[in-house]
């Protein structure tokens, strides 16, 4: 079989397209890397739609830290401890067990108990108090300069909360924000080493590398494929949040403008 043929039959397989048998002996380079790189369709499914839905809650979260009635702080502050007082690996386990028993009770949850909704639930709420307990940082670290110099020029209310706080809090947590969106991406590959059930062997990247690693008796060379994947995955993310930083500080002069490290986030 050329690396073509393999491309073909396992490229998408993850997803439920292409070979429904996994190889079984006489496993070749262009095998492991062909299917570990399919795994990683999952590994970006949960990190990106986690990401985003998890930006709005955490935008949320920390105006409720923030706000003087103790019927909004309180919740917000209980549920940043929560989920970033226990550890995800845990989060994961009660998450699958609660769902499944809602699945039992009431049908219309299913969709919970498989990996695809139920797993980005947990990463979504995990991820939202980690990213709110930045922006409150951020959120309390506004110039309160900034919020009289709005308040002289007429801005009140959420006008001035759009145009000057809100983005002056994203500009302060952008460094901050990029690790969470990195460690994030790191962190879905606990998903199918939890509870979530891989239906028809349709795992993520830690999955294949494992099946592969438990096969060949050598983890020398899946989990190498593994870690490029995830290596080349932190430069796009590095990427793209440089880009978004560049755009927030864009009235800045190029030079005072601070960038992410490149060399401190790969390695976080």
């Amino acid at each position: 079989m050329t690396c073509a043929e393999v491309i073909a039959d396992y490229g998408l397989r993850s997803i439920g397209y292409g070979e429904r048998l996994l190889p079984r002996s006489d496993f070749t380079l262009c095998q492991q890397v062909v299917l570990i790189g399919s795994g990683m369709i999952w590994n970006i499914y949960f990190g990106v739609l986690a990401l985003l839905s998890g930006f709005a809650l955490a935008t949320v979260l920390a105006l409720g830290k923030a706000a003087r009635n103790p019927l909004l702080r309180k919740p917000a502050e209980w549920f940043i401890f929560l989920f970033r007082g226990s550890p995800l690996f845990i989060q994961f386990f009660f998450g699958y067990f609660l769902f499944l028993s809602l699945k039992q009770a009431f049908p219309v949850f299913e969709p919970l108990a498989a990996a695809w909704a139920g797993a980005l639930v947990v990463l979504f709420l995990n991820t939202s108090a980690y990213t709110g307990e930045i922006f409150y940082g951020a959120l309390m670290s506004v110039p309160k300069g900034d919020q009289e110099a709005a308040a002289a020029y007429g801005f009140t209310g959420w006008r001035r909360f759009r145009r000057i706080t809100w983005p002056t809090m994203l500009r302060l947590a952008w460094p901050a924000y990029t690790n969470e969106a990195i460690f994030l991406f790191h962190a879905t590959v606990l998903v199918f080493f939890t509870g979530f059930p891989a239906i028809q062997q349709r795992g993520d990247a830690l999955y294949y590398a494992n099946y592969f690693a438990d096969k060949t008796f050598n983890p020398f060379v899946p989990y190498p494929i593994l870690a490029a994947y995830f290596i080349l995955l932190t430069l796009i993310i590095i990427a793209l949040m440089s880009l978004v930083n560049r755009r927030l500080n864009r009235h800045l002069p190029q030079t005072a403008t601070r960038r992410p490290r490149l060399l401190g986030q790969i390695m976080r």
